[in-house]
């Protein structure tokens, strides 16, 4: 797999670099999926990390891997949410100064999170990608590292350890359902369980509404895509005209990508929430939305849901909760 810029052995390495700032998340059964798709199901707890999201993982491996100028220079990220989120917690932790763009889109209690972990936030454009223009602005202006989202090498190996620790508590595992925006997350873990086995089968789901990586598959190229407003919000964003390593990751080794509506992902939110007692965002749900909704044709006889985040706004939650509830007892 080195021909994509990366190897196993740096997600190994990216393993020990977490080991001290990041948690090895619960792999637990869920019955009840289990039961609705006639398959072994396990839910990947990553909204269980500190920061609520898988993020942290790759936040870690690369700002571990800076240089002392660069840290001491400081960092620069775009992000709609919980990458922010991940990079400023992480930089707090190393004392490395975070400035991180936003769009306009970003939710403010999304932004007032960065902001108490001492990041410097610049709200900038309508979309990801107009965020990512001004971040390019600050990184030249103020000589910053730039951390990607996605599409890097040390952000992919980062998240590629969720793969790790999927395959070590589960080796049986044959089908991984993964939530895809720019691609880092399912990329790490499509290049890690491949080694294992080419045989799993890796899954992508992403939301109906402006799935960018899955329109830039279809067009057999990185295209811009415009920004919508959706319950996964997190899954926002384009994966950049100039993108190395997550487009062609996903188009090689991703398996299908799923896409679910606005409904579905509202339907998989209240099913975390009703049966398993979690709290999980929009863009953490859509594997579950995906097979509640039963989307996915070919489901393995050992699946597991990547459940990648819960940093949801809780009137938001309340507020699905109190719908599904009414619309079941009338």
């Amino acid at each position: 797999m080195q021909k994509y810029g990366l190897s196993l052995q740096d997600v190994f390495l990216a393993k020990h670099r977490l080991q001290y700032m990041t948690r090895k998340t619960p792999l637990i059964p869920s019955p009840q999926l289990s039961r609705h798709t006639g398959c072994n199901v396990h839910l990947k707890l990553e909204n269980l990390q500190e920061t609520g999201s898988f993020k942290v993982r790759g936040a870690v491996n690369k700002l571990s891997s800076l240089t002392l100028e660069e840290k001491t220079r400081g960092v620069i990220a775009f992000s709609t949410g919980n990458h922010g989120r991940a990079v400023a917690y992480v930089a707090s932790k190393m004392n490395i100064r975070a400035v991180i763009c936003l769009s306009s889109r970003v939710p403010q209690y999304r932004v007032d999170v960065m902001k108490s972990l001492g990041a410097e936030v610049i709200r900038h454009g309508q979309s990801q990608d107009e965020a990512y223009v001004r971040a390019l602005e600050l990184e030249k202006e103020e000589g910053l590292a730039m951390v990607n989202p996605f599409d890097d090498p040390d952000i992919i190996a980062g998240q590629g350890t969720i793969a790790l620790e999927i395959l070590e508590e589960l080796p049986e595992v044959d089908t991984v359902i993964v939530p895809l925006s720019g691609g880092g997350l399912i990329s790490g873990i499509a290049l890690a369980v491949k080694i294992a086995s080419p045989n799993i089968r890796v899954i992508g789901v992403s939301m109906d509404v402006a799935p960018a990586m899955y329109h830039c598959i279809k067009a057999g190229k990185p295209i811009e895509i415009e920004e919508k407003d959706s319950l996964a919000d997190a899954l926002l964003g384009g994966i950049g005209s100039d993108n190395q390593y997550t487009f062609p990751i996903v188009r090689d080794l991703v398996d299908d990508i799923i896409l679910v509506s606005e409904k579905e992902i509202a339907a998989g939110m209240f099913y975390a929430l009703d049966t398993h007692r979690l709290m999980l965002e929009g863009a953490g749900a859509v594997g579950i939305s995906a097979l509640i909704s039963n989307k996915i044709s070919r489901i393995g006889n050992c699946t597991v849901a990547v459940a990648s985040g819960g940093n949801v706004d809780v009137s938001l939650l309340v507020k699905i909760a109190s719908e599904r509830y009414n619309a079941r007892s009338a």
